[in-house]
């Protein structure tokens, strides 16, 4: 753990904040652009980790800063934009994962960026990155939001495009448009917008944050115009805190068994019963094991494991490939052994 110290609070559209900080320790690893931060607090003996994307940019002379949006019933978004002042201390952990931009400097690429609202936060950290650290690199953000008004770094996208009007380019997507027709990021408009903006040599990177289904929408309209998967980045933008809707809860499963498996985890083999409702992640931190953990959510990188013997089925996952899942790749925060005998290993 690292300890950080707030130096400053800034109020944003939306219902949003953006905190700046100082490291206290003075040896925080460097972040890479498009990560994000995780925040641990402890309440008498119980810890609770949020993660924030980086706004701020490793290239830029700036503080390291995360960008929060206000959930309702979040506790820690809450705790941050209402209980939180500057010069109160928080423990955090390394940056961490595995949606990033490294910059070349003499790269001669198109950067492709769709976000969705706050979306947006770790995709302005990579604009600043691409325009700031490479010399030839365009920026195409392709931004959705409600109006204007409502729109996170409004403001500082304009002053961006005022020092780089021939390689930033912001398509501004707003729902109250009177042209229906460019209220929303659709297929049809999405490939005009790609088309307009190919570079002739066909050398561009996409990146996408925003809700599953609009990263669906932009992934899926990209393949059909033959771009390359690996081509195509995506970083879904989760909030933990937020109640999950009764309508969307899936079904209990059938099998409600309590297996029995082992956790292996920095040379140390843990025997554990995980019952059906619970993860490999809440039994392990019920047993007081030190695990890496960060969204809880399947959304993240931090708990990748491997399933070395035995079977585990996963609640959710926004992380592994499906060839890694059938070489046995989880994420124990959403992870299930499937059968007696299951070992798992914390890589």
């Amino acid at each position: 753990m690292y300890k950080f110290e707030i130096s400053s609070i800034t109020r944003q559209p939306n219902e949003n904040v953006t905190i700046t900080f100082k490291d206290l320790s003075g040896n925080y690893p460097v972040p890479k652009s498009g990560q994000f931060l995780t925040l641990s607090f402890e309440f008498g003996e119980r810890e609770v980790r949020r993660s924030y994307s980086f706004s701020s940019s490793p290239y830029v002379n700036e503080p390291l800063a995360i960008t929060v949006k206000r959930v309702d019933n979040g506790e820690i978004s809450r705790l941050l934009h209402h209980r939180t002042k500057v010069g109160d201390v928080v423990n955090v952990m390394e940056p961490q994962g595995i949606f990033f931009y490294e910059p070349v400097r003499d790269a001669n690429r198109t950067l492709f960026l769709f976000a969705a609202g706050v979306g947006v936060i770790p995709l302005y950290s990579i604009l600043k990155t691409a325009l700031v650290a490479e010399t030839m690199t365009k920026v195409v953000l392709v931004y959705s939001n409600g109006s204007p008004e409502r729109t996170v770094f409004y403001e500082e996208l304009l002053s961006w495009q005022r020092l780089y009007p021939d390689r930033l380019a912001v398509v501004w997507i707003f729902s109250n448009a009177k042209n229906l027709l460019n209220a929303r990021l659709n297929r049809d408009y999405l490939i005009r917008i790609v088309k307009e903006h190919m570079p002739a040599d066909g050398q561009a990177l996409f990146f996408t944050c925003g809700p599953v289904f609009y990263m669906d929408l932009v992934r899926f309209t990209l393949l059909g115009m033959g771009i390359s998967d690996s081509d195509i980045r995506k970083e879904t933008f989760h909030f933990p805190e937020e109640e999950e809707d009764e309508d969307e809860r899936e079904e209990e499963p059938v099998d409600q068994t309590a297996y029995t498996m082992t956790l292996r985890f920095q040379g140390m083999d843990y025997p554990l019963v995980i019952p059906y409702n619970k993860t490999v992640l809440d039994v392990g931190l019920q047993h007081k094991i030190k695990l890496p953990y960060s969204c809880k959510s399947g959304m993240c990188s931090t708990c990748i494991s491997q399933c070395i013997t035995g079977a585990v089925r996963m609640d959710y996952n926004e992380v592994l490939t499906d060839r890694e899942v059938e070489n046995g790749r989880c994420l124990i925060c959403v992870s299930h052994p499937l059968e007696n005998g299951t070992v798992i290993e914390v890589l």
